[in-house]
Formats: C-alpha cells, sequence, structure tokens
C-alpha cells in the first residue's frame, strides 16, 4: 500500500491548484464559508425504490421531522428527492413527485430550513422554488436552461451533476479517462458560462460519483475511478465554485458494514478539498468533518494550512 507516496505526487504534480478560492454565497440566512470548511448536505428520499432505507420517508410527515433531525445533526442543506436514480425503478410523474415533493418543501421552509430538490426537469425545479426550496439539485441536461433562468429569478444555487447521457436515469455506457479531471474541466465549464449567462450567481459543481457511476459491472474500476477523482477535487476549485460530492458506496468491500462507507469516502472527499458533502449518514460526516478540522488546527494553529490562504 503506498497511498502516502500517490497523494505526496498528486500534490507536487498540482501545487498552483492547491490554493484555489471558490466563491462563497449565503443561502436563506445561512453563509457558507467553503473556504474555511467543508459543510454537509444530508438527504432524504421519498421514493420507495430507494435502497438506503434509513433515508426513505414515504408520508409528508415522517420527511418534515426527518428535515428537522438532519438539521439538528449537523446539515446545512436537506437534498429531497421523489425518483429513485435506481436502474430498474420506477419512474414518477411530475404531478406525484411535486404532491410529495410540496408539504415537505412549504413547511420545512417555515421554519428556516433550508431544502434541495433533486430533479432533472424544469417543472419540479421551478415548483420547488416557489414553494421556498433554495437549491436545484439538477442531474441532467436536457432542460438546464430553464432551470438556471428559474433559479436566477429566485435567487438560488444550482448544483451542475456531470451526467454523461440527457439525465442520471438515461446513462448506458460511461467513459472511463485516465485522467478524470481533464474531462470534467471542459464540461463543466461550458454549463458554467451558460448557468451565469442566464443569472446564476450560487452554483455548485458535482462530479456525479453518488449516482450512477454504481451501476458499473466492474467494481475495483468504479471505486478506483471514484477515490481518484476525490483525491483530484481541489483541481475542479480552479473553476472559481463550491465542490459538491454524493459520497458513494463500496458494498463489495464494506458488506453489513456499508454504512459506514460513507465515512471512508468523506475522509478522501475532505483530503481533495471537496466544498460540500452530500450524504445519507449526517452525524458520522460531521464527526469526520470535525476530527480533520480539529487536527488541521493542531498542525496548522497560525491557519496557513486551511483551504484560505493566510
Amino acid at each position: 500500500m503506498h497511498l502516502l507516496e500517490h497523494l505526496h505526487g498528486i500534490v507536487e504534480r498540482y501545487q498552483d491548484l492547491l490554493d484555489c478560492r471558490v466563491e462563497e454565497f449565503t443561502l436563506g440566512s445561512h453563509r457558507f464559508a467553503f473556504n474555511r470548511k467543508p459543510s454537509i448536505m444530508g438527504v432524504i428520499n421519498l421514493s420507495a425504490d430507494s435502497w438506503y432505507r434509513e433515508s426513505v420517508a414515504l408520508h409528508a410527515a415522517d420527511a418534515i421531522g426527518r428535515v428537522d433531525v438532519l438539521n439538528a445533526q449537523g446539515a446545512q442543506i436537506i437534498d429531497v428527492g421523489a425518483e429513485s436514480t435506481l436502474p430498474g425503478a420506477s419512474l414518477v410523474t411530475l404531478e406525484n413527485q411535486w404532491q410529495q415533493l410540496k408539504p415537505v418543501i412549504e413547511a420545512s421552509s417555515i421554519k428556516g430550513r433550508l431544502l434541495s430538490v433533486e430533479t432533472y426537469h424544469a417543472a419540479v425545479a421551478q415548483w420547488a422554488l416557489e414553494a421556498g426550496a433554495k437549491v436545484v439539485n439538477l442531474t441532467g441536461q436536457q432542460e438546464a436552461t430553464q432551470v438556471y433562468r428559474a433559479c436566477a429569478q429566485h435567487e438560488a444555487a444550482v448544483i451542475i451533476c456531470y451526467v454523461q447521457g440527457a439525465n442520471v436515469r438515461e446513462v448506458d455506457e460511461l467513459s472511463f479517462e485516465e485522467d478524470p479531471i481533464d474531462a470534467m474541466l471542459p464540461w463543466f465549464e461550458k454549463c458554467i458560462q451558460e448557468a451565469v449567462h442566464h443569472g446564476v450567481k450560487k452554483l455548485f459543481i458535482d462530479p456525479g460519483l453518488g449516482f450512477y457511476y454504481r451501476n458499473l459491472k466492474d467494481s475495483k474500476e468504479r471505486i478506483s475511478y471514484q477515490m481518484e477523482t476525490f483525491l483530484h477535487t481541489f483541481r475542479l476549485r480552479q473553476l472559481g465554485w463550491p465542490i459538491c460530492h454524493a459520497l458513494p458506496h463500496a458494498f463489495e468491500f464494506f458488506g453489513e458494514e456499508v454504512r459506514s462507507a460513507e465515512a471512508f469516502f468523506a475522509v478522501m472527499a475532505c483530503l481533495g478539498k471537496t466544498d460540500l458533502l452530500r450524504t445519507h449518514e449526517v452525524p458520522k460526516i460531521k464527526a469526520v468533518v470535525d476530527t480533520l478540522s480539529s487536527l488541521e488546527k493542531l498542525i496548522h494553529p497560525d491557519g496557513t494550512g486551511s483551504k484560505e490562504p493566510s
């Protein structure tokens, strides 16, 4: 195992990108200091098809209560979705998605919670923003223009997910480049230009590792790709916007301990300077973030080791 040498090689090769700063902004009443410490996004799935049972809430009251719990546990943003991205999961009509999302977004927004809606449909995004959501987690590009315009209108943020296809439900073949960042940079740059052109002033970019990459048959290739992308995340910060990672899983290695997988991947993501960690396991990820932050302060008490240069 030569991970330390590998990390040293990455740092040496991309030394000039280590101190790239990203935009910081306010959502609702919360100011995000991405250049100082990662933030956490909790997950609630309103679909019975979702495999992560601990995050599933099939009734509005349960979902609303879950929003409060995740917020109390340390999630600054709560991402809510009404359609699973799993292969074979049922497609949900826009109207049915909205029937599930509406009471959760409205009730939670009244309490001042920061809600994100995961969708690739412009109509769902528009309805959610009108109801009080502050973020659209955009998992497809076919209606991106309409979503960007809606986010600009409502001064909301958009998470642009890297999707090799029309949307996350329509990806069949995946291309694995030797250097994933080289492939993502021009793709994200184009999307960012369009979003900004349409008035978006708050955005994240997401390499999409927590979604469809889990469907690959060659699990070793997938996991290697995910970890390499985590460690090289800081190179995406040259685009000027915070990076969001949906933390994935590795059943092949974790087995019955799969609920610990996100904590492991969170360490890799933090090493790569991820700004927003999307997770089903908020308390575990908060512990990771707090521990690494404490370690950094111990090593660099003057603050020179933080993401924000002194």
